[in-house]
């Protein structure tokens, strides 16, 4: 199964929890129905995108990254390369990337959250999966990151915008 095929199905399959990700989800679909090429980057004026929030539960904390081009805190992510079989491993990929942190797993194999937001090239249209770190997890900057830090559930909202705090929502709600 192409990695196409694999969003699709991982869209099609997934219970929007409200109206309003219900009107994400098919918007996603329609953009990979009408864009073959829309999983990746070259595709304007927007492609999937696939992002995990990296959580501690044990702690109640999340590691969020400054994004090196956005100058934001961040969850991990980005795009979807050759090489990932599914969504889910492009989201896993990049958790473990951009966090240096071996070992993560996924919390659910589906999708917590979308969220559509513009960058400064293209519209990300971005599947948002959580991550678990495993105990003792110790973080690793990578080149796309100014900074990693663990932030406490309740400190999220003072340092990241409202896509973050809801993915965080959404991630607290299944643990």
């Amino acid at each position: 199964m192409s990695l196409h095929a694999d969003a699709v199905r991982v869209l099609k399959e997934w219970d929007a929890p409200d109206p309003g990700q219900e009107k994400l989800r098919l918007e996603y679909l329609d953009h990979l129905d009408g864009t073959p090429d829309g999983m990746w980057k070259a595709s304007q004026p927007g492609h999937i995108t696939a992002s995990a929030l990296v959580v501690d539960p044990a702690s109640g904390r999340v590691l969020l990254t400054l994004h090196r081009k956005l100058r934001m805190w961040l969850q991990m992510g980005g795009h979807c390369e050759p090489e990932d079989a599914t969504l889910a491993a492009a989201a896993l990929r990049e958790a473990t990337e951009e966090s240096g942190i071996p070992g993560l797993t996924l919390l659910r194999p589906g999708p917590v959250n979308l969220d559509r937001h513009l960058t400064p090239c293209a519209w990300h249209l971005d599947v948002q999966y959580a991550a678990i770190a495993p105990a003792g997890a110790v973080e690793a900057i990578s080149d796309e990151s100014l900074d990693l830090r663990w932030y406490a559930y309740d400190e999220v909202g003072s340092v990241a915008d409202g896509s973050v705090e809801t993915l965080l929502a959404r991630t607290r709600a299944l643990l």
